[in-house]
């Protein structure tokens, strides 16, 4: 399919630099910020509950990653969706862990259950606790085993929270509870670094800045791009380390031209 509006999308957010407010955990603080400053976004990590009205007041996204949770942050997190909902600023969940804990799923679904957040991206196993704690009488039991499963997954997430969906994984399936696209970008180096997952969550909350109002459009663009990035960067460094140094390269370096040339994105019927 055509993708020159993921380009488009890549042109403006580079042209405005969004500022994005991230509530986000320990571990990623510095990989996350340093992953939004490459690809053009400005970061900010602020958890205090005292500045959180004035930082949101200038914020353009707000992202929230209950990956390190205690009672302050959670408090902190609940109160920044309260304040970016009354903003109407749009916010990217990474509900981290959930289903591994009953606090993490808890709190991700108490997040989920204000209204506000605009997009959720997680994993198979993210989404699918948080839907099956969320409406058990429409768990994930008939869902979990078959093919297409995380497609559909997306869309009933989707369609149970009212929001876009971004479900990661081999393929990447993103949903509103109407359209459904497939991401086919990415490589397993991924899986060998830390926090590049909540790195593409950060960068969702960048391309959804500079689209408010087309929240499932950027979460596709935040996913192809970061795809695309990851597989040059892989092609270049075949380990861990040099592949995290050559990820924030290529975040830097991707243009349209190579977008065009790499995006391997389509969209499927419900």
């Amino acid at each position: 399919m055509n993708v020159e509006w993921v380009g488009e999308a890549l042109e403006k957010l580079r042209k405005r630099r969004p500022l994005v407010h991230n509530i986000t955990n320990f571990v990623v603080m510095n990989t996350t910020a340093n992953a939004l400053l490459a690809i053009g976004a400005s970061p900010v990590m602020a958890h205090a509950e005292e500045e959180l009205e004035e930082m949101i007041k200038i914020a353009d996204a707000v992202v929230i990653n209950i990956g390190t949770l205690d009672r302050q942050w959670i408090s902190s997190m609940e109160k920044a969706v309260k304040i970016a909902g009354e903003l109407e600023k749009p916010i990217v969940l990474d509900p981290v862990g959930a289903g591994a804990t009953i606090l993490r799923t808890k709190t991700a679904l108490k997040l989920l259950e204000s209204g506000n957040v605009s997009i959720l991206r997680g994993n198979f196993g993210e989404i699918s606790a948080l839907l099956g704690e969320h409406g058990k009488t429409r768990g994930v039991d008939s869902i979990t085993y078959e093919g297409g499963a995380a497609k559909r997954l997306a869309l009933r997430a989707a369609e149970e929270f009212g929001l876009v969906v971004a479900v990661t994984g081999e393929t990447d399936y993103v949903s509103n509870g109407k359209r459904i696209y497939a991401i086919e970008n990415g490589t397993p180096m991924l899986g060998r670094v830390t926090g590049t997952g909540c790195m593409v969550t950060a960068i969702t909350g960048a391309f959804v800045a500079v689209d408010v109002e087309k929240p499932l459009m950027a979460a596709v663009s935040a996913l192809v791009v970061f795809g695309i990035a990851a597989e040059k960067a892989n092609e270049e460094a075949e380990y861990p380390g040099s592949f995290h140094v050559k990820l924030y390269d290529w975040l830097y370096r991707i243009d349209g031209e190579l977008i065009n040339k790499r995006a391997k994105v389509r969209k499927v019927e419900p």
